[in-house]
């Protein structure tokens, strides 16, 4: 984010890749921040009670209850109870505002704040002094490399790694070994960026995968895999204990030290360590992250002893189990596949292995936790995937070279080298394994012994304390994920009776009945002590999550939504797509009854949520995608001509006795616009403008009013709308066209402004063209033109001004009839045209006449959309600027953005401000030391002129867009396109011959194309997925 260049500004506060300087100034003189002055008030006012949380502040040097864009209003930072300290709403901009003395504000008197924002109020200095007394502990947070990439390494490592990886590079060989590995791993690399593209999309909060998914495609699929994936977490806590004491059960009866017996002793020794483990979860985040890294300096040393191992010399017993170090006609032996057994295939193996690359949700899961899970997420779990698939990949071939498939592990079977008789490539190395390859009853060697990294490394048991380390850090992390996930689906309140457990404690919000709950679930699969059949269902639910993080980063894509905006840009939605689908495949290929079990439960859970239909909205794209279907097929519909087989009845009914108490829903991501064209034909460039950053994505209605009587303009009105309609289908605008009869323009236009649109289709923004001939146009119609702004206010639109220097209408071009909307010339002799002769320009001319090229329709290259949001009207500025450079013509345009000034070296520009003297001067009443009753009687007949009174209160204002001007031809004389925020003109205070002042000072003199853009005060925008 660009700053102004003014000279003397306070220091900038740089935010990740924004540079963001302060956005108050003051005059310069010896005036502080707010010096009251004769006449002085807020936005010509009296100071007034205003709504809740608005202050008169002194922003840009002059009054205004207007405020700067602020980090608060767009974050939900504040807690339970605590005042919002929000923008003011449009009525407190717009509206007019009765004094009200028993209720007067004291305007804010520091605004200059080391980040450049405003403070609270009266209360701020209250506030301050009760936090000093009780300080509120900072909770706990991980960077990504202990809160994402460790964890995520040691959920992916797993037994795997030390027992399975071997004998899997013997059966497959060294070269279908990898390609399982990064098969595997082209899954999980997708899914990690599914992952890095949704956690970006906004600040994430505590709830993991469930959050993701159910924030991205809604509560039904979200909740129905938030349960299940909790579900799988809890019981994968159990079977990595069950992993870990059948090592030590196994280490037992070597020594013959059993317990009770082997069943009973894993059972005993499982329940042990999972209350061992529930302890350190129990005592804080803090500590639980401490013990992950000590399991991972743990396995890093193990496999660093594995690896000294491979080079050192190997003795005589080590030969004997087949390890004769590296040799290059043991790794050509081993490159190749060499099947056995019932799982000798590559898919049986294949099944066998990915288990061991799932594991990448392990950061996500505590994304509560973590200092910046935008950054954390994708870095981290990109990392993991990396480094665990060096590590495999590594593992598979130096083992490969190093040891031979079959060996006896008897000393007496050494031999001359090539002795006759002798078979296979030990017999090279002086050992004769032939008898027992050929009876296929060795016990050593890759193919028959799964402890070959503990033969190899250089000290077994550290081998061994890898393999505790790895699943033991396994149940700890899936411990943690199982309460932390759970706990968001809880307090979404989407099923019954689970409610209770969404409760948290300490500064960490900790889940500590999730933990107790996932420790019952443990110990009852615990005490089963055999889950290999319940091992594939955790698999397949793991899986399932993987496909819907997949599915939810393709669809938010494929409906193109506003909201979908991740800053992570290194994924694909087609990958994406493919990563779902591989998923599924996957499921079904490794237990496919599993698959349909994991199937049937989301079903289940699914249709639940559906029939019960939760109180709940997170602008999912299931929503968006709901709009996008109904709006092409209403698009699509109006490119059908009707046929008498399929009429319908179509019914207008009116509700009387309701006035007042309705209530407009509107879409706050979606700008859907009331395009002011006239004829479509006549303002191509605005046409194109709106639907460039429309096309796809939200509804674009061209609104027409005809001016005169009905008797005469009906007819025009059916003869050309399909015409227009046509027209617009032939320059692929995708939009709709209407048009209405009133007496004048600004009757005509508040019909459409009320009735356009039909349920949720129904615009939220007006988009018109600049009135070019204000000045020289009659005062009525000039009126008119700031009615129709103040009507959109009224009616909570947003309102986007569109100005060319070479203008927007092209009616003479085309030779055609000039509808009066904003830049019609006037004609002496039929005043404005508004009373010309009807056109008798037919559908079918309209179609087929040439089309004209505007500058929305050319590739842009690279030059600069510069947006100046000066104001908070909720981000509507920012918004649409945005769209626009997502389409392939703008995409390669740099977005600037352009915020703060000071209002100085005003006494260096007397000629510009000369300029805005003259330019005022016609609309003046000059009235001089006149009293008020004698302004207010000249005032009457001529309500667009503006006093002496109003020209003094107002100076700070209008010398403000002055110096805008010559900040705006000073940097963005070459933009493409400028995009500013102006102010709003107080309805009954300001007259419009002076907001129309305001906007011709702003706007003069450019040549980019310029929108003058102003939101309804309401968000647009949202640092939040939810």
């Amino acid at each position: 984010m660009a700053e102004l260049p003014i000279p003397d500004l306070p220091p900038a506060r740089c935010s990740g890749r924004f540079t963001i300087s302060t956005l108050l100034g003051m005059e310069e003189g010896a005036r502080g921040p707010y010096t009251p002055t004769e006449g002085s008030s807020c936005d010509s006012a009296q100071p007034t009670h205003l709504s809740s949380s608005t202050l008169c502040t002194r922003t840009f040097g002059y009054n205004t209850v207007d405020v700067v864009p602020a980090y608060e209003h767009y974050a939900n930072t504040k807690g339970v109870g605590d005042p919002r300290k929000g923008r003011p709403s449009l009525a407190d901009l717009h509206s007019i505002l009765k004094p009200d003395p028993g209720h007067l504000r004291t305007p804010v008197c520091d605004l200059q704040r080391s980040n450049g924002l405003p403070e609270a109020g009266p209360e701020a200095g209250l506030e301050e002094a009760e936090g000093e007394s009780e300080p509120v502990p900072e909770p706990v947070r991980f960077g990504w490399v202990k809160g994402v990439m460790i964890r995520c390494m040691l959920n992916i490592w797993g037994v795997i790694l030390y027992l399975r990886l071997p004998w899997i590079t013997a059966q497959a060989g060294i070269a279908l070994t990898w390609l399982i590995i990064l098969m595997s791993v082209t899954v999980t690399t997708i899914t990690g960026l599914s992952i890095s593209a949704i956690s970006t999309n906004g600040k994430v909060k505590s709830g993991g995968t469930y959050f993701l998914i159910s924030r991205s495609l809604g509560p039904e699929l979200g909740g129905s895999i938030g349960l299940i994936f909790a579900f799988a977490n809890a019981v994968a806590v159990a079977m990595h204990t069950v992993g870990f004491a059948e090592t030590v059960r196994d280490l037992l009866q070597e020594h013959n030290s059993l317990i009770v017996d082997p069943t009973n002793d894993i059972r005993i020794i499982g329940v042990i360590t999972v209350t061992v483990l529930l302890g350190i979860s129990l005592a804080g985040m803090e500590w639980e992250a401490k013990a992950q890294i000590l399991f991972f300096l743990v396995i890093l040393v193990s496999f660093i002893n594995y690896l000294v191992g491979t080079v050192i010399p190997a003795t005589a017993e080590k030969q004997a189990k087949g390890f004769f170090s590296y040799r290059a006609d043991i790794f050509a032996q081993n490159f190749v596949p060499n099947w056995r057994g019932p799982e000798g295939s590559f898919f049986g193996l294949f099944s066998i292995f990915f288990p061991s690359a799932t594991g990448i949700l392990a950061g996500a899961n505590i994304s509560g936790d973590l200092k910046d899970p935008a950054v954390a997420i994708p870095k981290g779990t990109l990392m993991a995937i990396f480094w665990t698939t060096v590590s495999y990949l590594v593992l598979s071939a130096t083992i490969g070279a190093c040891v031979v498939r079959d060996a006896s592990g008897s000393l007496n079977d050494s031999v001359a080298v090539w002795a006759p008789g002798c078979e296979g490539l030990a017999c090279g190395y002086g050992w004769n394994f032939t008898a027992c390859a050929q009876r296929q009853s060795c016990r050593y060697g890759l193919s028959n012994y799964y402890q070959s990294m503990s033969m190899v490394s250089g000290f077994g048991p550290l081998i061994t304390a890898g393999i505790f380390g790895a699943t033991l850090s396994s149940a700890l992390a899936c411990l943690v994920s199982a309460p932390k996930v759970f706990q968001c689906l809880c307090r979404d309140q989407l099923y019954p009776l689970i409610g209770f457990f969404g409760k948290g404690y300490g500064r960490n919000s900790e889940p500590i009945r999730g933990y107790m709950l996932t420790y019952v679930i443990a110990i009852g699969f615990i005490l089963i002590a055999e889950l290999n059949a319940i091992a594939p269902i955790i698999s397949n639910f793991f899986l399932c999550s993987y496909a819907l993080i997949n599915f939810s980063c393709f669809h938010a894509s494929i409906t193109n939504s506003p909201g979908w905006r991740p800053s992570f840009r290194y994924y694909s939605k087609w990958a994406a797509l493919f990563g779902a689908a591989v998923s599924v495949v996957i499921m079904f290929l490794l237990t496919w009854w599993a698959a349909l079990i994991a199937f049937g439960i989301v079903i289940f859970l699914l249709g639940y949520v559906l029939y019960k239909k939760p109180d709940v909205n997170w602008g999912s794209s299931m929503q968006a995608s709901s709009y996008n279907m109904a709006l092409n097929y209403s698009v699509g519909l109006s490119e059908v001509d009707e046929h008498i087989k399929n009429y319908r009845q179509e019914w207008l009914s009116e509700v009387l006795g309701m006035e007042g108490r309705g209530c407009r829903a509107s879409h706050h991501h979606q700008p859907q616009c009331l395009v002011l064209t006239g004829p479509p034909n006549f303002r191509p460039a605005l046409v194109d403008f709106v639907g460039t950053f429309t096309k796809n994505l939200s509804l674009m209605l061209c609104g027409n009013v005809l001016i005169g009587p009905r008797k005469q303009k009906m007819p025009e009105s059916r003869l050309t709308a399909d015409g227009h309609a046509k027209w617009l289908m032939k320059r692929k605008i995708k939009a709709f066209y209407t048009d209405v009869v009133a007496e004048d323009l600004r009757s005509g236009v508040q019909m459409l402004l009320q009735a356009a649109g039909l349920g949720k289709m129904r615009p939220n923004i007006l988009v018109l063209g600049y009135k070019r001939n204000w000045q020289t146009a009659s005062p009525q119609s000039l009126e008119d033109y700031v009615g129709i702004l103040h009507d959109a206010f009224d009616f909570k639109y947003g309102v986007c001004i569109m100005r060319m220097k070479e203008g927007l209408n092209v009616s003479r071009v085309l030779q055609a009839h000039v509808n009066p909307m904003f830049e019609a010339e006037e004609h002496p002799e039929n005043g404005t045209g508004s009373r010309a002769a009807p056109s008798t320009v037919g559908s079918t001319t309209l179609a087929s006449e040439q089309q004209a090229s505007t500058i929305f329709q050319s590739e842009q290259g690279k030059k600069t959309i510069d947006i100046y949001w000066l104001f908070d009207d909720g981000g509507l500025t920012l918004l649409i600027p945005y769209l626009l450079g997502r389409k392939k013509r703008w995409g390669k345009c740099k977005i600037r953005v352009f915020v703060g000034g000071q209002i100085n070296r005003m006494d260096e520009e007397r000629k510009a401000i000369k300029r805005f003297d003259d330019m005022i001067a016609p609309f003046r009443l000059n009235d001089g030391f006149k009293d008020e009753a004698t302004v207010n009687e000249m005032r009457q007949g001529c309500p667009w002129k503006i006093s002496d009174d109003e020209v003094d209160k107002n100076r700070a204002k209008s010398l403000r867009q002055v110096r805008l001007n010559e900040i705006l031809l000073d940097y963005s004389r070459d933009a493409a396109l400028i995009a500013i925020t102006p102010p709003i003109g107080r309805k009954g205070r300001c007259p419009s011959s002076l907001y129309m002042a305001w906007l011709e000072t702003l706007s003069q003199d450019l040549r980019p194309p310029i929108i003058l853009t102003r939101g309804n005060q309401e968000n647009v925008l949202t640092f939040y997925c939810q």
